[in-house]
């Protein structure tokens, strides 16, 4: 009888075999979707020693689509000024642009090479299609071991952010659904970290105030009377769709159910906060809604105080988005400038609009 014997995997293989799955295992226990592309393009940069690792994200709606750069490692350090999150949709580049990356939106990935360099574009795909693409710069072309490899750590990845998806966000508009509040606001009231000398966007960032918003669609309720659930959907649908185009990449807007939206943003100054709402409120008046027509919204929002709690800043806002709709709709209003005003008291019960 012949014995036989099974092949080993040499050391260096079982090395990075158990380095993947170091890296899957940390990128899986992450819930902060700000960190997991990060975390990404470090794993992938620490598994193949590229030149450089970066993701971009795709953002925007139909024609207007644009690239936002996510994460970026080079000789093994995250470059943190690669921060553009905090721009607005007009600065950011469009898709046509980068005709390497367009390449790999097709599912498939591309080789590129560049001066001195060789690229290869992987897509970035999950549930909902393929959402960006991730550069990665070699001296060498990538060896077919290496692209499995970062393929394989892509869709795994790709199958836990349509997890985070599927539990996070709500299913008719695509938006942060009321579950994932909590922990945004509690975010939104930490203390800026230390930034390093010299990174301007992140000491901008720093300085930011955070606010809260609360957004209702006026005579909602007349639109589901009228023409019916379905098209009541696709307002919200078309409404969602309208504030990822006009607020900015880094504003966190929530559904909290039937018409009622809220937004956790970041603005230096109040008149600030004020100009970003009143541009979303006049982009929703000069909409045209398909079989129903023009619509508005009323808003109210608040500063958000370290001494807060959820419940405490949506209900600021609240008073505010009903002193909005008791006085003529269609309108922006700052519980602030309501108190000072004396059209508010601090302590008022005014009431609300049920949000649940």
């Amino acid at each position: 009888m012949q014995l036989m014997v099974e092949p080993t995997m040499d050391a260096e293989a079982s090395g990075l075999q158990s380095q993947s799955l170091d890296h899957v295992a940390t990128l899986t226990r992450m819930r902060d979707r700000d960190r997991l592309d990060e975390g990404l393009a470090s794993a992938l940069h620490e598994l193949i020693a590229p030149r450089s690792v970066t993701i971009y994200r795709t953002v925007g709606e139909a024609s207007d689509r644009r690239w936002v750069p996510r994460a970026q490692v080079r000789q093994g350090k995250p470059d943190l000024s690669f921060d553009t999150i905090w721009s607005g949709l007009e600065d950011l580049c469009l898709l046509d642009a980068h005709p390497q990356r367009c390449a790999a939106l097709s599912g498939q990935v591309a080789s590129f090479e560049a001066p001195g360099e060789h690229l290869t574009v992987f897509p970035l795909t999950t549930d909902m299609g393929t959402v960006g693409v991730v550069e990665v710069r070699t001296e060498q072309p990538l060896e077919a071991t290496s692209r499995n490899l970062v393929s394989a750590i892509l869709r795994i990845n790709g199958n836990f952010q349509s997890l985070l998806d599927y539990s996070e966000r709500d299913t008719l508009t695509g938006l942060l659904n009321r579950k994932t509040f909590d922990e945004s606001f509690f975010k939104a009231l930490q203390v800026a970290p230390t930034v390093a000398a010299g990174d301007r966007r992140r000491v901008e960032r720093a300085a930011q105030k955070s606010w809260l918003a609360m957004i209702d669609i006026d005579f909602f309720k007349s639109v589901n009377d009228n023409h019916g659930h379905l098209i009541g959907d696709e307002v919200l649908l078309l409404l969602a769709r309208l504030m990822r185009r006009t607020l900015r990449l880094s504003d966190r807007v929530y559904r909290f159910g039937g018409e009622e939206f809220v937004a956790v943003m970041q603005c230096d100054s109040e008149p600030a906060i004020a100009s970003v709402l009143e541009r979303l409120r006049r982009d929703t008046e000069a909409f045209e809604f398909p079989q129903v027509g023009r619509l508005t919204i009323s808003i109210g929002f608040t500063l958000i105080l370290p001494t807060d709690s959820p419940s405490s800043a949506l209900e600021r806002a609240d008073r505010a988005v009903y002193y909005a709709k008791g006085h003529g709709r269609n309108q922006v209003r700052s519980h602030g400038d309501l108190v000072a005003a004396g059209e508010l008291k601090s302590d008022d019960n005014v009431g609300g609009i049920e949000l649940f």
